[in-house]
């Protein structure tokens, strides 16, 4: 009896660093993942090659983020079939989509029909969508109790990501289009073969010193996440000084991304030595005495279980009474979202906050020409640097003054909708630097927008459904690029562009996108009046799951 009492404290042990091992290679992931925002880095290329408009070129970027709207299937996927399968999808469907690009860039092949080149932009920025609902949703089934700190940092990385790959193709390829689509369509499809081994769900911490733990394990993966992102920030000022220099560069940048690996390696480690310290002291202990301390111990766990899960047993006993629209808070299936006004308002925020950076991160290589600017990675790294910084900061900072004060997410999505307007209104007015000024603020304010809103979903409207509920909202995404990059930016911007003799546009000066700014700068004003009517909404809501919290850390 004494060696069947022993197992259920070792398998939990293990587990908790395999958990881990997971939630690395779920990093590894978004951090390539985020390939759908390096559209600006090649898109000059594509532009000149198929002799295209500026509103024909933008339509090409709507089509990429069309194919997020196709998020809807691995939303219901992800309740019906496990992670890896997810994975797979979205590194195949990438592996294809880039590959096709690839073959045009490269002039491997003939400039393909404008309809085919929809399709494969569309099937490379749907592959994005399986990839991060695999990994958003077991990360945050994996780690319910921080939700805030697992979508920053994995959202972090995506924002990341468009830095990584942009200062790797310029340290190794020389800023080749070609070669950097050959990165976009291989390197997610390896690094996702990895995460299907590992990354799986598994069940949530069951005690406030397990939650504690968890706490402390991600703050070194921010402070890595920081380091990073000043690492690649660094390299944007200073550029490449040789080939040895931009070789030991990417070495480095490699070790980096590695380094959280130590995390689960150090749980491993010391799980090993506990549990051979503990086997040498039960092989002396008599098996009475071993049951009466084991007891408790598994009976702390099974109540701690009980005690993490009683939004989800409460859901279920007002089912019987209340059927027809649960509370906030309570798990929704995609109906009952719909009927909830909150769902709608977050909706439309959301498309306020995401519709002016899509319009941004698509425009930014002609935003950068009608500049003078005739090398713009440096503008596309500051928006995806920036980016991890927002996402960082927002989901980290909004969590902790949830538990200490019960403020409501959205009110930081309201707070950086305003500083958004202000880098609009500077690039309208067009002072020196607007750009650098305007790629920070954007890229800031739109890693906010992403990290809070992630996780204010699922405490608005439950876990159950989050997956398909999550890619519901990330409808804004083409929506926004539709709205704001391929119509309004296109359209502004040829009528104020003149035609070149190969049949394409050009326009130069700060006037080819002011009128555009002006009327973003408004759309983000508005955003920020709804993300305010949101928090006043739902400030009950996050008051209780303030005095959850506190009372969980016993603080």
């Amino acid at each position: 009896m004494g060696l069947l009492r022993r197992q259920p404290s070792a398998a939990p042990s293990w587990s908790t660093s395999l958990k881990w091992l997971g939630f690395v290679t779920a990093v590894w992931v978004q951090a390539i993942s985020g390939n759908n925002y390096t559209f600006s880095n090649y898109s000059s290329a594509l532009k000149t090659l198929m002799n295209l408009t500026q509103l024909e070129l933008n339509n090409l970027s709507v089509a990429k983020d069309v194919g997020k709207a196709f998020g809807i299937l691995a939303g219901l996927s992800s309740d019906r079939f496990p992670t890896w399968v997810l994975l797979l999808i979205g590194s195949i469907e990438g592996l294809i989509g880039y590959g096709a690009q690839w073959l045009v860039v490269s002039q491997t092949i003939s400039p393909l029909p404008y309809w085919a080149m929809c399709i494969f932009l569309c099937m490379g920025g749907n592959s994005s969508t399986w990839m991060n609902t695999a990994i958003l949703v077991t990360c945050i089934r994996n780690f319910r109790r921080n939700r805030g700190p697992v979508a920053g940092i994995l959202k972090g990385y995506v924002g990341l990501s468009t830095a990584i790959f942009t200062d790797l193709c310029n340290a190794l390829f020389s800023d080749s289009s070609a070669d950097f689509l050959v990165m976009l369509s291989l390197t997610p499809f390896a690094v996702c073969v990895t995460a299907m081994i590992f990354l799986r769900e598994v069940p949530p911490s069951a005690t406030a010193l397990e939650d504690k733990q968890e706490s402390k394990y991600f703050n070194m993966f921010n402070i890595v996440a920081v380091v990073v992102a000043v690492y690649l920030l660094a390299y944007d000022f200073v550029g490449s000084q040789g080939h040895v220099f931009d070789i030991v560069f990417s070495s480095i940048l490699l070790v980096l991304l590695a380094s959280p690996l130590i995390i689960p390696a150090y749980i491993a480690i010391k799980n090993w030595f506990q549990l051979r310290s503990q086997s040498d002291i039960e092989d002396q202990t008599s098996d009475p005495l071993l049951v009466q301390e084991i007891e408790p111990v598994v009976k702390e766990k099974l109540e701690a279980v009980l005690e993490a899960r009683p939004e989800a047993e409460a859901a279920v006993v007002d089912g019987e009474v209340k059927k027809s629209q649960p509370a906030l808070g309570e798990d929704h299936d995609i109906f009952q979202a719909f009927k909830a006004p909150d769902f709608w308002v977050l909706f439309a925020s959301f498309l306020c906050g995401v519709g002016p950076g899509m319009m941004v991160m698509n425009n930014m290589g002609q935003m950068g020409s009608a500049l003078g600017y005739s090398d713009v990675s440096i503008f596309v790294s500051l928006l995806s640097i920036m980016g991890f910084f927002g996402r960082i900061i927002s989901g980290t900072t909004s969590e902790y003054c949830i538990k200490k004060a019960g403020t409501p997410r959205p009110l930081f999505n309201a707070a950086s909708q305003v500083l958004l307007a202000v880098g609009f209104i500077v690039m309208a007015i067009g002072v020196p630097g607007c750009l650098y000024i305007g790629s920070i603020l954007v890229g800031l304010c739109y890693g906010v927008r992403l990290a809070v809103t992630v996780p204010a979903a699922s405490e608005l409207f439950g876990l159950k459904y989050y997956g398909l509920i999550y890619n519901i909202l990330i409808l804004n995404l083409p929506l926004g690029s539709f709205l704001f990059s391929g119509l309004l930016a296109g359209y502004l911007y040829d009528a104020q562009a003149t035609t070149t003799s190969s049949g394409g546009n050009e326009c130069y000066g700060t006037h080819c996108y002011r009128l555009c700014f002006i009327i973003l700068a408004g759309t983000c004003l508005v955003g920020s009046c709804l993300d305010v009517w949101l928090a006043l909404r739902t400030r009950n809501l996050y008051k209780k799951i303030s005095v959850g919290k506190r009372t969980k850390f016993g603080k």
